[in-house]
């Protein structure tokens, strides 16, 4: 039985072929080395329907939610997706702009400007950069194939949580391993765990909350608002909360500022099980009751900015904060696509892919090009002579 190839996979005049015509050099134009990029993913559109969709994939994913598939499928389409995806729609919707997801359009914006750092900081790398989703478009397995059809064969992935948990990077490693699984030749693979304690990441975060803060003047208290997790996630081995502590530790330190005068606490729990604590709401309806007049409020667990920081901090905290007597919370933007991040995220995938040739400072692509050319030949005229 003959199966027929698609043209797409043929051989071309720019590279070439093993011994029964099929190609394994990539074009001349194409990268050799690559970073992915990913993060949580967003529904298509702030839609009930949307957002049913969306929530459908990652609240299905045992990472995200650990209880027995039975009763957890009988939960969440016999309640969760009856209810939560209209009322989800309509927080979405208030954050939606005509670009549409927040999340989705930033993160984009992240992902072309460490693109252009990276070449700045190695203008003759052949390095690509690409944007996943957990959840959602465009997933991980069909951005890591794209990228392996234009050439890439050495790919750094860097999930945009820079606290660890298996929720999140620990989903997105089940991901890149489902992914790999389908390809005949897999790149070689290097996974950014966390950088919660990365230096480079603790100054852009000084560095922006210094820059608001002499933009807009400095609140009463600064407060640090992670999102939270289950503690019994926690007390199985989890280190995201510890992680949590040392982002916050060393950021008090850097911004010299005492226990009392920066908060540490946890967003968006859902269920009746005890969540990380102590709890955002709670301690902003606390504050606001003690008599701090004014808030500053940042997210240092999200990359860029989303429904949690521009819905549940900066509206729905901000409400519970007045209400209880105080007199506004400000939310601090995410570092988002800033200078400060991009510097920060670049140095962490040079410091990661150190060895890789394609990101040695004067690699010379084209004669790296002409070496593989000419060890091809070597080696066709080899079988030639076998043969």
């Amino acid at each position: 039985m003959t199966v027929p190839i698609p043209t797409d996979t043929m051989p071309s005049h720019n590279h070439y072929t093993g011994l029964h015509g099929y190609s394994h050099e990539p074009p001349s134009s194409s990268v050799q080395a690559g970073v992915l990029l990913v993060n949580l993913g967003t529904p298509t559109a702030p839609t009930a329907r949307a957002v049913r969709t969306y929530l459908a994939q990652f609240l299905a994913d045992p990472r995200v939610i650990e209880y027995p598939r039975w009763r957890w499928w009988l939960i969440l389409h016999g309640v969760i997706l009856r209810l939560r995806p209209k009322r989800s729609a309509h927080a979405y919707a208030k954050i939606w702009e005509q670009r549409g997801s927040p999340l989705r359009f930033v993160s984009e914006a992240l992902a072309d400007g460490l693109q252009v750092e990276l070449l700045r900081q190695r203008p003759s790398a052949p390095i690509r950069v690409a944007l996943a989703m957990r959840y959602g478009a465009p997933s991980v397995a069909q951005t890591i194939a794209q990228m392996q059809r234009e050439g890439v064969r050495r790919l750094l992935v860097l999930p945009l949580y820079p606290q660890y948990s298996a929720t999140s990077t620990g989903s997105v490693l089940d991901a890149l391993a489902d992914s790999i699984k389908a390809l005949r030749w897999p790149p070689e693979l290097r996974v950014v765990n966390d950088y919660h304690a990365d230096p480079h990441h603790i100054e852009a975060l000084a560095d922006s909350i210094q820059a608001w803060w002499r933009a807009n003047g400095r609140a009463d208290r600064l407060l640090l608002s992670f999102h939270g997790i289950p503690e019994r996630y926690m007390q199985a081995g989890d280190p995201y909360f510890c992680q949590c502590q040392a982002t916050a530790r060393l950021l008090r330190e850097r911004l010299g500022l005492g226990e009392p005068d920066m908060l540490v606490s946890f967003q968006s729990r859902v269920g009746r099980e005890r969540w990380l604590h102590p709890y955002t709401d709670a301690t902003v309806r606390r504050l606001g009751a003690e008599g701090v007049r004014k808030l500053d409020v940042v997210c240092p667990g999200f990359a860029v900015d989303c429904l949690e920081t521009l819905e549940e901090i900066a509206m729905q905290n901000r409400d519970f904060f007045i209400a209880a007597g105080g007199e506004s919370l400000r939310y601090i933007p995410a570092l988002n696509d800033s200078r400060g991040q991009l510097e920060a995220l670049a140095a962490l995938v040079l410091q990661h892919t150190q060895g890789w040739d394609e990101f040695a400072i004067g690699h010379d692509a084209a004669a790296a090009r002409q070496g593989r050319l000419e060890a091809g030949q070597r080696a066709r005229e080899l079988a030639a002579r076998a043969n």
